[in-house]
């Protein structure tokens, strides 16, 4: 027995917006490439090699986009929902990779600065910080309704740091003539960047692990149901997610020998109720399997 939710495609993943957002981004990367050739600038550089991820992580979410917006089929019986988590893992991995580089190049050439032409710098930064709040604008509704969406905002918010970072180098090199500033702006960056993509990653990880959705407690879940009329023991109780917005729940239930029919529906909906609306994880795709207490089934040897 179970719910009657649909798990159909996803309404409202906002594809306009990315790709809005992905034709600015590539457009800054073309310019800061030209920019860290002109000016021989770390931040510049490790800013379009930022970018240069921003541009394929965000070409990778309009396509995860499209994807989970198709409707469920034999094959897919979920449709392809969990694109949105593959596309966030693979973001997060590219901008790993950007920022390890960034410390160890910001660290290499805190003793070997080069000659920076400050003002060129100054004014490729200038682009790229308009550019990024442009494409932040864009994002900023619809950055909560996934981890495929929320990906993409982090990486251009990533994006509008480092070029905060780029113009406070030319600023700190036309003033004081401190060459240093270009690395240690590279350095803050890749240390900006490092921590969220980790957090990025493990939530990532965590769906395709199919842990219990953050916010869930199974023992509250399992006590509540407990306290349902007729219900004598719950096992199997498992709890993940397709994706980040599509918790699901099974669990095998107990009840009374003298259990009707009536009342077995009554129940059921009880049990879809109780998970759907009273713990902070509302979800709307249970399935339970109710149980007699005389059926000579899994209850016996598992907790």
């Amino acid at each position: 027995m179970g719910s009657d939710h649909s798990h159909g495609a996803v309404e409202g993943t906002p594809r306009r917006r990315l790709l809005i957002a992905f034709a600015i981004t590539a457009s800054v990367f073309v310019i800061e490439v030209v920019g860290s050739v002109i000016t021989g600038s770390l931040a510049l550089l490790i800013d379009a090699a930022h970018m240069l991820t921003d541009v394929i992580g965000l070409g990778m979410a309009v396509t995860a986009a499209q994807l989970m917006n198709r409707a469920p089929t034999d094959r897919h019986t979920w449709g392809l929902r969990r694109a949105e988590v593959l596309g966030a893992l693979t973001q997060a991995a590219l901008l790993l990779g950007v920022g390890l580089f960034a410390l160890v190049e910001g660290i290499r050439r805190l003793f070997e600065p080069p000659e920076i032409s400050s003002g060129a710098l100054l004014f490729f930064g200038v682009v790229g910080l308009v550019a990024n709040i442009a494409s932040l604008l864009v994002l900023l509704s619809g950055r909560k309704k996934n981890l495929n969406m929320r990906a993409a905002f982090l990486e251009v918010l990533n994006d509008a740091l480092g070029s905060v970072g780029v113009i406070a180098s030319a600023i700190a090199i036309t003033a004081f003539g401190w060459y240093q500033a270009d690395a240690v702006a590279g350095i803050l960056i890749a240390l900006l960047i490092i921590p969220r993509t980790l957090i990025l990653l493990r939530t990532a990880g965590s769906v395709l692990l199919e842990s219990t959705p953050p916010g869930l407690n199974l023992q509250d879940v399992r006590r509540h149901l407990l306290e349902l009329p007729h219900v004598i023991a719950v096992h199997d109780l498992h709890a993940s997610q397709v994706s980040t917005d599509l918790p699901t729940l099974t669990a095998h239930v107990v009840v009374d020998d003298g259990l009707n029919g009536e009342e077995s529906a009554q129940l059921l909906r009880s049990l879809q109720m109780c998970v759907s609306d009273h713990f902070p994880v509302s979800i709307e795709h249970s399935t339970f399997q109710i149980e007699p207490q005389s059926h000579f089934g899994e209850h016996r040897t598992h907790a």
